[in-house]
Formats: C-alpha cells, sequence, structure tokens
C-alpha cells in the first residue's frame, strides 16, 4: 500500500523517503538483471524502440516496417536474384507479372511517401534467366555415359518382351 505525501514535504523528498525505505526492507535484492547494464542505455533515443523490439523479438524482418513503395522497389531488386531458383521460363513470367500487378495497384493509389517506382521489365528478367541458365549449363560437369555392354541391353529387351521382367528396357 503506498503513503500519501506528507503535507508540507517536497515532492521529492518524499520519494527519496519511500526509495529509502524500500531499500531497508530489501525490496531492492535479488532483482532480475541485477549488475547488468540498462538495455539501450547510452543509446539515443528512439521513438518507435518497442516496435523495433518487437519485430526482433518475434523474429520478422525489419523489411516490413518499411513503407509499400520501398517495400515494392527491394522485392524487383530481389527479384532479379531470385529467378535463377525459378524453374521454368513461365514462372518466372508470372513472378513479374504478379510483382507489376502490386506495383500498379500501389501507382493508382498511392500511400506513403511518393517513391519513384517502375515496373519490372518481364523481357529483361526472362532474358537474364536464359543467361544465367545458359551459363549454368555450359560450367557444369557433363553426366557421366554409362557404358553398358551390347549383351546386357539385349538381355533385358528380351526378358521385357518376353514379360518375365517388370522394367522396360534401360530401367533396370
Amino acid at each position: 500500500m503506498t503513503e500519501r505525501k506528507p503535507h508540507g514535504t517536497t515532492f521529492e523528498t518524499w520519494i527519496e523517503r519511500q526509495i529509502r525505505v524500500a531499500q531497508e526492507r530489501g525490496d531492492f535484492e535479488d532483482l532480475d538483471g541485477l549488475g547488468r547494464p540498462l538495455p539501450g542505455a547510452g543509446e539515443p533515443h528512439d521513438e518507435l524502440w518497442w516496435v523495433r523490439g518487437y519485430v526482433d523479438r518475434e523474429g520478422l524482418s525489419r523489411e516490413a516496417l518499411l513503407p509499400t513503395p520501398l517495400q515494392l522497389r527491394k522485392e524487383a531488386e530481389r527479384l532479379r536474384g531470385e529467378v535463377r531458383q525459378l524453374p521454368s521460363e513461365q514462372a518466372v513470367r508470372d513472378a513479374a507479372a504478379e510483382l507489376n500487378r502490386r506495383i500498379l495497384a500501389w501507382l493508382r493509389t498511392p500511400t506513403g511517401p511518393q517513391v519513384p517506382l517502375g515496373l519490372v521489365q518481364v523481357e529483361e528478367l526472362v532474358a537474364d534467366w536464359r543467361d544465367q541458365r545458359a551459363r549454368a549449363r555450359a560450367t557444369a560437369p557433363a553426366a557421366p555415359v554409362r557404358a553398358e555392354p551390347l549383351g546386357g541391353r539385349w538381355q533385358r529387351i528380351t526378358r521385357f518382351l518376353r514379360g518375365t521382367s517388370r522394367f522396360p528396357a534401360g530401367r533396370g
């Protein structure tokens, strides 16, 4: 239960008295973090410290805090590097079309800071994807060709034709 400030005492002396009485009772013994520096001590004041702390604790990307046009611009930059993992030209076109759809939606009703933002050039992206694939094929080691005696292949074929083998020729 908290005491009321006695009449005639200054506020500072009353607070100092409360702290002294709590120290005498041992209220400040064995507190969590005892002897460790306060987090953020010595750093410049940040109004959004709690938002950044929440994002860090939850393991989220800080990119989610950016305004929409900056998020879209970062996605467009990242897309150039990500297309090399896409399996087909159509997948590259679909990824670019999806990003362009979101960019157009923002351009129609812009919110936040006015950041210059253009559409992703689909044909350039596809051409880059083709070049990357061609370079990867040129530098990849050739698969070794398994030499098999002619007799083994014919034996498998005849077993398959007779119905004594479950696998077609060339599969085992």
